[in-house]
Order: C-alpha cells, then structure tokens, then sequence
C-alpha cells in the first residue's frame, strides 16, 4: 500500500491560489486596490521566505469575502475558478496525480491554503481529500477569520495527515512507500517524513538541499510548450 500526498500552490499549479484569490477579489472591487494588494504581496513574500504570520494572513486574506453571504461569495469563488484556476490547470500535473491514482495509490493534497479557495481546486484535479487549513466560525456559522484545529502549515501537515489516517485506522507504517511532492521548504517537515519526497518545481534553496540529499527534482511546468 502506498500513500502519496501532493502540495497544491507551486507544485501542482504555478500560481499560489490564495494571492490569486486575493488579486481577483481586487479586481472584482471586493478588496481596496492598494493597500490590500501590497499586505496580499507582502504576505505571499513572507511565507515564501519561511516566515509567515498565518494567523494574521488567515483574518487578512479571509477580510473581503468572509461578511459577505455565503451564497455570494459561492459564486465569486466559482468565477475564480471558471475565469482564473481552471485555466491554471496543466497536463503534466494533472497526468501525474492520475498516475498515482491509477496505481491504486491513497491519495490526497495538502495544502497551507485555506479549504474554502482549494475545495473546487482539489475537485478539479479529481481528488476527493483535501487537507487544506480549515476556517472556524461564530456562533452563528459565519467563518470568522482563525483557522479551526490545527492548520496544515508546516510541522502541521504532518499533524493532520497522521490524523486522517488514523481516522482510517491507517499509521505511517502501514504505507511500504510514501511520495510527497511540493516545491517549497514550508514543505521540509513533511519531505523529510515521506519515504520518497520530491522537490517540484523547487525554488533555490529546496533545490540546492535536495541535490545535496539525492532527492529527486521535477519541474513539471518547464514541460509546457
């Protein structure tokens, strides 16, 4: 039995969905241009650098859509998809995730981003489980702008696979290999927890430690024409 678990922003897609989500939302006039548009950067620059605040980007990146009703911002989300992620997909990507599924491989992606922007990605992939961070809500079912349990950020994705799988009465050890695919050193807690990890489409420094630790590198998107 296998196990293979995917990041999604930088390794299955090239873009990181949640600054996209951001922009779009900018330019939609659901978000003030400027100013959050340069916290959007300034956010994505400090996770990339390995020193993200999630706390404060949940309550920032969830502001604009979160007081909105649900029913509307269901439906900005899915022109998100429609317009801006479905046109992100790429074949290599795609063609990997079925591969490992058409081996009878358990798959799943996890992902630091929040479920509500990664849900109808995941879908689009053709992956039913998503472990993504997952947002709390009020008294009243309106999200809130915290993350609910432990956020899969970090040494957190490897809290919430072990959880899912021991959902399943399934421990790490039951897996005889375990791929993890991600392009981020965010990721090298979980990296190194797999039995086969893969830098994807690494940047410099996850490229540079997996060279030195024989790890293999894929860069599915210079596949592109």
């Amino acid at each position: 039995m296998n196990l293979c678990l995917f990041d999604l922003d930088g390794t299955l897609i090239e873009t990181d969905s949640d600054h996209a989500f951001g922009e779009f939302l900018v330019s939609i006039g659901w978000a003030d241009g400027e100013h959050f548009r340069r916290r959007n950067d300034a956010f994505l620059a400090d996770y990339r650098a390995g020193r993200l605040d999630l706390a404060a980007y949940l309550e920032f990146a969830t502001s604009a859509w979160r007081t909105r009703p649900l029913n509307e911002a269901l439906a900005v989300r899915a022109d998100f998809m429609r317009r801006v992620m479905a046109p992100a997909l790429r074949a290599p990507a795609q063609a990997l995730v079925q591969q490992h599924q058409g081996s009878g491989d358990r798959v799943a992606i996890v992902t630091a981003t929040n479920e509500f922007v990664t849900r109808p990605i995941a879908d689009a992939f053709g992956v039913d489980q998503l472990i993504a961070v997952e947002l709390g809500r009020d008294e009243n079912g309106c999200y809130d702008g915290t993350a609910r349990g432990v956020p899969s950020f970090r040494e957190g994705k490897i809290v919430r696979v072990t959880q899912w799988l021991g959902q399943h009465g399934l421990r790490r050890e039951d897996f005889e290999r375990i791929t993890v695919y991600s392009d981020s050193m965010n990721d090298l807690p979980l990296l190194e927890w797999a039995t086969h990890p893969v830098a994807t489409n690494p940047g410099p420094e996850l490229a540079r430690l997996a060279r030195a630790r024989g790890w293999p590198i894929l860069n599915l998107f210079e596949q592109q024409p």
